[in-house]
């Protein structure tokens, strides 16, 4: 489908939305009833499946999403979201929640070096950015399971020094066809 088409569609099922005043069933207070968050994918096969799984409705949790639902940096944008949600809208807990077949696991820096200049990044672009400190290969890299992801987050989590400790923190795997959830265990340390 092409832009334009999408967009035409999109705006005329958000005018139908309001105009039927369609979002009364999803009215709700910011703070989130559960005083959870959760962590997880961006993956399209979340979107509904994941709240229908959890048992959750609009306004129970706050959702923070991103490629993998990994924290990739200890002062970046995922813990300033969770920060937000814990200082401000009462979060107590928080879930990390990886799914099967995901697509950042086996992910290759390298690949998606390649990937982008295939698709019109200057090599110059990638070599200036590499040169000011920019590491493509952990940036970019995935993960080799989804149980060693979830971990590996929960750990960088776990040893925030800006996360409240009082802050509980718990992973799973989703399974992306029955939803079901297995617990990953936390690191022995």
């Amino acid at each position: 489908m092409e832009k334009e088409q999408l967009l035409e569609q999109i705006l005329k099922t958000n005018e139908e939305f309001v105009t039927e005043k369609k979002y009364e069933k999803h009215l709700a207070e910011k703070f989130p009833k559960k005083k959870l968050a959760v962590l997880t994918c961006m993956d399209t096969r979340l979107v509904k499946l994941l709240p229908e799984a959890l048992g959750v409705e609009n306004g129970d949790i706050v959702v923070i999403k991103n490629a993998g639902g990994v924290v990739s940096k200890p002062y970046g944008d995922v813990v300033r979201s969770l920060l937000v949600a814990i200082l401000e809208l009462g979060v107590t807990g928080i879930m990390v929640i990886g799914h099967t077949d995901c697509g950042v696991q086996n992910m290759s820096g390298k690949e998606m070096i390649h990937l982008m200049t295939e698709r019109g990044v200057k090599e110059e672009t990638i070599r200036d950015l590499k040169y000011s400190g920019l590491n493509f290969d952990e940036w970019l890299c995935g993960f080799d399971t989804n149980e060693q992801s979830v971990r590996k987050t929960m750990d960088a989590l776990e040893q925030n020094p800006l996360l409240p400790k009082d802050v509980w923190v718990e992973g799973f795997v989703m399974d992306t066809v029955t939803g079901k959830l297995t617990a990953v265990p936390k690191a022995v340390n």
